[in-house]
């Protein structure tokens, strides 16, 4: 066929157009080879949130892995090599930290593309797959993958040649062996690899259950075999001597956080941070703290390491018996026990407040208590006095959450002081029903004087600065409670069915 010239034009046209688009078209679609979703630019645009946007929004919304590493709950406190980690970005950002815990490495892949969260901030592995969904930051560690298993029976009277017979030394001995690994991780990747490389037979099981867990398993004898990260199999066996982890299946490799494609002003900002953070002596003492501490035992193995009992204090069943009775969540009452007392019963302040609720002496004779009544009664008074605060402001606040934050302020300064604060938002022009600011910052203003002179102000000065902090302290430990003591993590720790 002969075609015109404006014919041929009009195809070159079309054939240069295409040449022209070809890499955008193949660019637009990453196959997320982890979690089996297909994202494209399109969605990147949808869900942009780099760096401006999160900063309007005035937090940083993460999700990590709860296990004695990353990210736990110990007599009442939030630790965590990750969550310190977290912190101090946060910090350096300014920005308020919101944490979330999964341990589904497909929900959390999919929580990032869909912006649900800012950043996964666990042990990623970087590799090649990977970098297809997400933009990997600069490595915070760097560690190998290693066979987790145990030892004999009577290792302890065994020479350590016997012992060392008896263990996988060679990677080929792993053919005909069941190896659980967590699912979606790279844990199963290596192992396929590996049971490529040496023929066939390993079998590969992947659960719904995280790494350390599944450590944990194997020293119960409720599996044989796991893989995890060299510096975690380390660290656990401290806990379990009987484990072995000598064993490496892979080569050492990049351990970093993972951010959306469109967060490139947020992924540079980090990057900065960790290339001077990691250098520092801060970070020496958090990695140390977390992977090279002896005592680490003592936590995983005391009735307050929150993962493992699914308890935040000795008070907790009196404490969840008494919050019934006000329809208040136990984890909340906790969190204000700890930041009135720290769980001390013989907590004494300067002003006289005492035990485990702080309860100045004027309040706690109007519930019949002194300091030498029971601690269960000190609680029930304690809470009386919150049901009477939320009483107060259920006339003008409905709305329970927001209703939470006045009465936490309440305990903490005095209804009065509150009241106070709620006149000045009126006059004003702000809402005097809502906390975040508005009544907070107005209280913060009645330690000046044009503002605790007002005409509308009865109860004069206060530092108010102590309370709009205690009031974002008890309800950012509440989040971190609801984390950790939940039932589902709970559940994600019982035995393999």
């Amino acid at each position: 066929m002969i075609l015109t010239m404006k014919t041929q034009s009009l195809h070159i046209y079309i054939i240069g157009v295409l040449l022209i688009l070809l890499p955008v078209l193949t660019d637009s679609c990453h196959r997320n080879r982890a979690t089996d979703i297909t994202y494209t630019t399109q969605d990147y645009e949808e869900v942009y949130s780099d760096l401006d946007e999160i900063r309007a929004k005035g937090k940083l919304t993460v999700v990590t892995e709860y296990n004695s590493i990353s990210y736990f709950i110990y007599r009442g406190q939030p630790m965590g090599y990750q969550y310190q980690m977290l912190q101090e970005l946060a910090n350096y950002l300014d920005l308020d930290l919101d944490v979330r815990v999964s341990n589904n490495l497909d929900q959390n892949f999919r929580e990032l593309a869909s912006g649900e969260v800012d950043l996964i901030a666990m042990n990623l592995t970087v590799t090649a797959d990977r970098s297809e969904q997400v933009n990997f930051t600069a490595p915070h560690l760097q560690t190998r993958q290693v066979l987790v298993q145990r030892k004999p029976g009577n290792w302890e009277v065994m020479n350590k040649k016997q012992v060392e017979d008896w263990l996988i030394r060679n990677q080929l001995e792993l053919a005909g062996k069941t190896v659980y690994v967590q699912k979606g991780s790279v844990y199963a990747s290596r192992l396929r690899s590996l049971s490529n490389e040496i023929g066939g037979g390993i079998h590969i099981r992947e659960v719904e259950v995280e790494s350390e867990q599944l450590i944990h398993r194997v020293a119960l004898g409720e599996i044989d075999y796991t893989v995890c990260d060299e510096n975690v199999g380390l660290v656990n066996a401290t806990y379990f001597p009987e484990l072995d982890v000598q064993t490496a299946i892979s080569f050492p490799q990049n351990v970093a956080w993972a951010v959306r494609f469109g967060s490139a002003e947020l992924k540079n900002e980090i990057d900065s941070w960790l290339m001077d953070f990691t250098r520092s002596r801060k970070y020496a003492i958090i990695y140390n703290k977390y992977f090279r501490n002896q005592h680490s035992v003592n936590i995983i193995n005391s009735d307050y390491y929150a993962l493992g009992s699914g308890k935040i204090s000795k008070y907790d069943e009196i404490i969840r018996k008494e919050s019934e009775t006000i329809g208040w969540d136990w984890r909340l009452i906790s969190s204000m026990v700890y930041q009135e007392s720290r769980f001390n019963p013989e907590a004494l302040s300067w002003a006289g407040a005492y035990g485990l609720m702080q309860l100045m002496p004027n309040t706690a004779q109007r519930y019949g208590v002194t300091p030498a009544s029971s601690t269960e009664s000190q609680i029930r008074a304690g809470l009386s006095f919150i049901k009477w605060l939320d009483e107060l402001f259920s006339k003008t606040i409905p709305d329970k959450e927001e209703r939470i934050k006045f009465v936490l302020a309440s305990y903490n300064i005095g209804y009065g002081h509150i009241q106070d604060a709620r006149n000045l938002a009126e006059k004003f022009g702000d809402n005097p029903n809502v906390w975040d600011e508005s009544v907070n910052e107005w209280l913060l203003k009645k330690s000046e004087p044009q503002y605790y002179n007002d005409p509308v102000v009865k109860y004069g000065y206060a530092r108010g600065v102590e309370t709009y902090n205690y009031v974002k302290q008890v309800l950012n430990r509440y989040d971190h409670y609801k984390n950790i003591v939940n039932s589902e993590v709970i559940a994600s720790i019982r035995p393999l069915q």
